[in-house]
């Protein structure tokens, strides 16, 4: 089992009050409970009607698979027109009873490392 999370800011234009900012954001909440099955929510800055912090999960079995749907969910969070992508980073999260027993099963560090960074970079900017 992978857990893949996503913490992102949306810097919500136009806003005037916090009813404008949740507006936007449960919007973009829906969208990607909706079309990708994630779990999203607002996770800091709530007293701020300009920015929205927030975070994203995804389980599956594939790393290379949930890379793939981060990588759509940010395109899709780019071409927002009520807000704009802000700092954001990605973690994806290895279930510990998947981890090798023994010393002779441990996998190899340099292949897991290379695969993680083509899917976890540093912190992502737009």
């Amino acid at each position: 089992m992978i857990v893949a999370l996503f913490q992102f800011e949306l810097l919500v234009r136009g806003s005037e009050s916090l009813k404008d900012k949740r507006r936007v954001v449960k919007s973009v909440k829906d969208r990607l409970h909706r079309e990708h099955l994630a779990a999203v929510a607002e996770v800091g800055r709530l007293d701020s009607h300009t920015v929205a912090q927030m975070a994203l999960a995804l389980v599956g079995t594939d790393g290379r698979h949930l890379g793939e749907v981060l990588d759509a969910i940010t395109n899709k969070l780019r071409a927002l027109l009520d807000a704009e992508l802000g700092a954001c980073s990605r973690r994806f999260i290895r279930d510990v009873d998947d981890l090798p027993d023994s010393p002779d099963d441990t996998p190899d560090r340099d292949a897991l490392a290379a695969e993680m960074l083509r899917h976890f970079d540093a912190p992502e900017r737009p």
